[in-house]
C-alpha cells in the first residue's frame, strides 16, 4: 500500500505509537510562538500531534490532510474540538487567513514532482497574510540518510498501547537521479500479519529549496541544519527552512 501509515487504520495506530512528541515538535511550536495567538495552518497534519499542541498553546489552528484515516484518528484525540480539520490538500486553505504555515515530519519531501511542489508553495503564499511565515523540514541530500534505510540498520521495536509489539524495518527500492528515493516499510504484528507501506521522497538541495521559494514569492529568513539551529551540514542532516511571504 502507498503511504500505509496514513491510510491503513492499523498502520495509523502504529504511526502514532512510533512517533510521539519530539524535539522537532518543540522547534515548530517555538517558531509559531514567536507570533502570539497566531492563526496557524498545519499542512499535512496527519494524526494531529503538533496540531493539537499548537491549539493547546493558544493558537487558532487549522489542520489539513488528504488521508481520512489519519484525520479520523486526530479528531478522536483530547482537545480535537479546538482545531478546524479539513480533508484535502493545500488548495483547501482559505486566502490570507494564516499568520504561520508549517509542514512537519518531512511532508515537503512527499511532494516529489516539481510542479506539485510549486503549486503547493503558491497555495501557501495565497493562504498566508503579507509577512506571514512558512516553516518546514526537509532532509539534506548531502547527509544521504537513505543509505541507512536497510534491513540491517533500520529494525525497530514499536510498543503499542495495548501492550503488543510491532517489529518494523525499512528497505530502499530505488534511488533516482535528482535525489528521488523510493522505499518500503515492513510491519510485522504479533498475530503474524505483515503489512507493507511504500513511498517515494524527494531530497531537494538547499539551493533548490531557496530557488523554489523565491519563485513562489517568499524571502528565506533561515535555513538550519539541525533542531538546535546549527548551520547546514553541522546538525542533524536536516534543512529546516523559515521563509516569509513577500507583499
Amino acid at each position: 500500500m502507498r503511504h500505509g501509515e496514513f491510510h491503513h487504520p492499523r498502520l495509523v495506530q502504529v504511526y502514532d505509537a512510533e512517533c510521539p512528541w519530539s524535539r522537532d515538535d518543540d522547534w515548530f511550536l517555538a517558531l509559531a510562538g514567536e507570533t502570539p495567538r497566531a492563526r496557524v495552518l498545519d499542512l499535512g497534519c496527519g494524526t494531529g500531534r503538533l496540531t493539537l499542541g499548537l491549539a493547546a498553546a493558544g493558537h487558532t489552528v487549522t489542520g489539513i490532510d488528504p488521508a481520512r484515516p489519519s484525520l479520523d484518528a486526530a479528531r478522536g484525540k483530547p482537545g480535537a474540538d479546538r482545531v478546524t480539520w479539513i480533508e484535502g490538500t493545500s488548495g483547501a486553505a482559505s486566502a490570507r487567513s494564516f499568520d504561520v504555515a508549517v509542514l512537519t515530519s518531512h511532508v515537503a519531501q512527499f511532494l516529489v514532482d516539481d510542479a506539485e511542489w510549486a503549486r503547493t508553495l503558491a497555495d501557501l503564499h495565497r493562504a498566508l497574510v503579507p509577512g506571514g511565515r512558512l516553516a518546514f523540514d526537509s532532509r539534506d541530500p548531502a547527509d544521504r540518510r537513505w543509505e541507512r534505510w536497510n534491513p540491517v540498520d533500520s529494525p525497530r521495536r514499536i510498543a503499542m498501547p495495548d501492550g503488543s509489539v510491532v517489529h518494523a524495518w525499512t528497505e530502499v527500492t530505488a534511488v533516482e537521479v535528482g535525489h528521488t528515493v523510493s522505499f518500503t516499510h515492513h510491519y510485522l504484528f504479533g498475530d503474524g500479519e505483515e503489512l507493507l507501506s511504500s513511498a517515494t521522497l524527494r531530497f531537494r538541495t538547499e539551493g533548490e529549496l531557496r530557488g523554489s521559494l523565491r519563485a513562489a514569492g517568499f524571502t528565506v529568513e533561515h535555513v538550519h541544519g539541525g533542531w538546535r539551529r546549527e548551520p547546514v551540514g553541522r546538525g542533524d542532516g536536516e534543512l529546516l527552512v523559515v521563509a516569509r511571504r513577500n507583499g
